[in-house]
Formats: structure tokens, C-alpha cells, sequence
């Protein structure tokens, strides 16, 4: 009698989960799901990685999780949502807000000196924590590699990697220059270690993945994913893709151990966005862009780059270990984030993703935003035809765009065909006016456009110039 009670259980649990995953999803609009797929599909086609993992964050709640393609090709294994991917480098926020949790409980100091814990490092009584964390500490990194050495097959020991590589003459005087740097994060999870009292994935187990509910995190550094899980792979040039190798146990530590669902890495941008796990100051601390001495900024916190992305602040890092790629971007202010993670090393495509996911998301929390993307998208596809409404634009914009400037634009313009994409990467306020940067992709050739637009709304200004494949700027 048992046994049917429990699986009736088990059957109402199951049935309780995907209702309430069906309610998240169904916040997303559909046609915002189907850009996503389309988005996603593309990629896929494009660039011939084995699947994409992909989690969407939107009013800090999970509103949308799938999975695409296959986590493994023989025997052939079609990917799913609960699939752990290692997500590589993205770990260190996990190991920076480790070191700020025990901040917080003063059993250390960002400005502490690394010699307080590890005095056999190289000049390690001159340069501190926040040093390591920022990655400006002037330690070499001891795997720049986008692959697997000989010697990374076998076992190492933390401290083995610091006998190696942070005893060596440091790169640079520390807080001189900005050189990403994964020695940095081996030495802290050392610390985290010595100044816990437990191993490093106890205390995160404990003090970060617990509160979020992170459940099915796992330790990659200690033994590999298993066979429900996403099977990494690599590709040498345009070849097949084939099995990538497993490190040696120790060789990730701290600054790449951790595999993830991409809606365990989702809840965790939840967390960033609502502030709870740790105190406001930890947090600013966290998202703080790091200044080198000379005062020049260098777009990195403490284990996560801090930048403007399509005009909002924005907290991202890339990952990559053998056999997988992963791409984390969120927007603290917006309550938006995009997890995408890909089985395969060595390629963009998760990056690519979530970058083209992220301004369909911010466009529907700025309903105005939205509106003016598609008068911009609109303005170029008459200009590549030679013409222009002139009523949405000023006296001035209307002497700009004369004849002879509007066979020149249609001329160049017309030829490169429909975009690809067409993003907004920035705003700012000019001149009493508000000013919008656009992206405008094309097979062969990338545009940037920025317009200028008075408070009664008519634009004063819209002008275009080249951009290298791959690259945005702003005005």
C-alpha cells in the first residue's frame, strides 16, 4: 500500500512543478518565446554547436527555461532544461562573493594583504584580496589556453599551481594594469578556505546556493558530469565535432568548477538583483568597476565584468572549460538577466545569444524604447531606398538630408539588404536632447546609428557609420 501512496505523491509533486513552470513561462509573451527560438535556431544552424541551455529572467522571476539540440551525440541524447552544463569562469562571482560574505563576518578584508594567509607568494605582503578578486594583482595566469594541455590531464593540488605559477616575478607592479588572470582565483579560494575553516565548495553549498535554492549544482573539478547531464565537446577548424577531454582534478578550483542548470545560474542573477544573500555594502562592492592606480577604469568588479550594454547597467562574465562555452548577462536595475550555455569550447555562440536575447527583454520593460527602435529600424529602410518621412524630423535634419545626401545614402545602403539585427547599445542626454545608439549587423559589414531626438520628439539628427564585424560603440 505504500508504494502506491508514495508514486501518487510523486506523480502530484511532478505534475505541481510544471504547472508552476508553465505559469513562469507563460509571463513571456509569445512572440518575445518565439524570437527567443528563432534567435537560438539561428545559432545553431550558424555555428553547428551540439545544443544551447537558455534561461531568461525578466521582473526578477525565471520566465522562461528550454533547451535546444542534443547534450549528446552518441548515443544521441536530445538536451533538456535540467541538464548541468560547466559554466568555466563564471564561478568566480561565486568565489568573490564568498570572500565577501567572510568580510562580513570579519574573518577578513578586501584590502587584508594575500600574505596574511599565503605568505610564500610572490610579493604577497605588497598586494590584497580586492587585488585578486579584480584582477589586477600582477599574478601570471596559468591557463590562457583555449584547450587542454598534456599536464592538465593529471591531478594537481592548489598549492601546486601557486608553487608554479605564483612564484614567478609578478607581470606588472599590482594595480598598475588589469590581466585576467585565473591564478588569482585559486589563491582565493584558498583563502575562503583557511579563513572558513571548511573546503570551498562547503561554504558555498552553505552560505550561497542553499538560500537560492540552487539544487543541483555540481563540482566539476572533482569528477565529471554525469550521463543525464550535457557531454562536452570540441572541433578542430570546420572538422566534426568530437568528445572533449576532462581536465585533471584541481586544475578548476576556484576559478571554473561549477556546473549548473541554466536555471540554478538564473536564480543566482535573482539573488543579485534582489540583495538578500548578502549586506548592500557587499554588493556594491561586487559591482564596483575596479580603478587602476594610473585611473583608468578597467570594466571589472570582483569576479564579473561591469559595463553599459544597449544603454543599461549590466553585470556579465563569460566561461569556458573543455567542452563547454557559457555566457551570464544581467541587468541589476531592469530586474532582466540571460544564462545561455553551449557543449562546446572555443566558440562565441553562448555570448552571441545572450546578447541577442537581452535587448528584446529591456525593450519590453521600456515600452518607449521598444517604439522608438522600430521608427530608427524604419527611418534606415527608407533611407536605403532613397527616402524619408521628413514630419518626424527638424528643419536642420530635413536641410541634412538634402537630394544628393539621400542618393548617396540609398547608394551605399541599399546593397547590404535587410539587417540582420538591429539592437539599441546606448543611451545619453546631449544638448537638451535625448540621444539613442543603434547596431545594425549585415553579413559583411556591422553599422552604428545614433539619433537625436528634441522633447517634442521629432529628431534632429540621424547619422551612420561603419563598424568592424562583431564590434558596437557609441557616440
Amino acid at each position: 500500500m505504500r508504494q502506491p501512496v508514495l508514486l501518487r505523491l510523486l506523480r502530484s509533486m511532478l505534475v505541481f512543478l510544471l504547472a508552476g513552470l508553465a505559469m513562469a513561462q507563460a509571463q513571456l509573451p509569445r512572440d518575445l518565446r518565439q524570437a527567443i527560438d528563432n534567435v537560438v535556431g539561428d545559432a545553431l544552424a550558424n555555428t553547428d554547436v551540439p545544443s544551447v541551455s537558455v534561461a531568461v529572467v525578466k521582473d526578477a522571476q525565471v520566465v522562461y527555461l528550454k533547451a535546444y539540440g542534443e547534450a549528446r551525440l552518441d548515443p544521441r541524447l536530445e538536451a533538456n532544461s535540467e541538464m548541468r552544463y560547466s559554466i568555466g569562469s563564471i564561478s568566480k562571482q561565486f568565489t568573490a562573493a564568498a570572500i565577501l560574505l567572510l568580510a562580513e563576518q570579519g574573518k577578513l578584508s578586501l584590502d587584508d594583504k594575500v600574505g596574511k594567509f599565503l605568505p610564500r607568494l610572490t610579493r604577497a605582503n605588497e598586494l590584497t584580496i580586492r587585488q585578486l578578486l579584480s584582477h589586477t594583482s600582477g599574478y601570471q595566469d596559468y591557463w590562457p589556453q583555449d584547450y587542454v594541455m598534456p599536464a592538465m590531464l593529471q591531478a594537481v593540488t592548489p598549492q601546486q599551481i601557486l608553487d608554479t605559477w605564483a612564484r614567478k616575478p609578478l607581470d606588472f607592479d599590482p594595480g598598475t594594469k588589469w590581466q585576467y588572470s585565473n591564478t588569482n582565483f585559486v589563491i582565493a579560494g584558498l583563502i575562503v578556505e583557511k579563513a572558513s575553516g571548511m573546503p570551498l565548495l562547503d561554504f558555498l553549498q552553505k552560505k550561497i546556493f542553499t538560500p537560492p535554492a540552487m539544487n543541483s549544482v555540481a563540482n566539476v573539478d572533482k569528477e565529471k558530469l554525469g550521463t543525464t547531464d550535457a557531454s562536452g565537446y570540441i572541433r578542430y577548424a570546420l572538422g566534426p565535432l568530437r568528445p572533449a577531454p576532462k581536465q585533471g582534478p584541481g586544475w578548476l578550483f576556484a576559478a571554473g568548477e561549477l556546473a549548473m542548470p541554466a536555471g540554478d545560474l538564473a536564480k543566482w542573477d535573482i539573488s543579485l538583483m534582489d540583495r538578500k544573500l548578502m549586506k548592500p555594502a557587499s554588493y556594491e562592492e561586487l559591482e564596483r568597476e575596479v580603478v587602476l592606480k594610473n585611473g583608468l577604469g578597467t570594466t571589472y568588479g570582483l569576479g564579473v565584468r561591469v559595463s553599459s550594454e544597449f544603454g543599461h547597467r549590466a553585470l556579465s562574465h563569460g566561461g569556458e572549460v573543455s567542452g563547454f562555452t557559457a555566457h551570464n548577462l544581467v541587468f541589476p536595475d531592469e530586474r532582466v538577466a540571460v544564462a545561455t550555455l553551449v557543449n562546446q569550447d572555443a566558440v562565441e555562440t553562448a555570448q552571441e545569444i545572450a546578447r541577442a536575447i537581452a535587448p528584446m527583454l529591456l525593450a519590453s520593460v521600456d515600452a518607449e524604447a521598444s517604439g522608438k527602435l522600430e521608427q530608427a529600424r524604419t527611418i534606415f529602410l527608407g533611407l536605403e531606398h532613397g527616402t524619408i518621412d521628413r514630419s518626424l524630423f527638424t528643419d536642420n535634419a530635413n536641410s541634412y538630408f538634402s537630394e544628393s545626401a539621400l542618393r548617396d545614402i540609398a547608394g551605399s545602403l541599399e546593397p547590404l539588404g535587410t539587417p540582420q539585427e538591429f539592437v539599441e547599445t546606448n543611451q545619453a542626454l546631449r544638448g537638451g536632447m535625448k540621444l539613442r545608439v543603434y547596431q545594425i549587423k549585415f553579413p559583411d559589414k556591422t553599422l552604428e546609428a545614433w539619433t537625436y531626438e528634441m522633447p517634442n520628439g521629432k529628431l534632429e539628427q540621424y547619422q551612420m557609420i561603419p563598424r568592424p564585424v562583431g564590434c558596437s560603440g557609441s557616440n
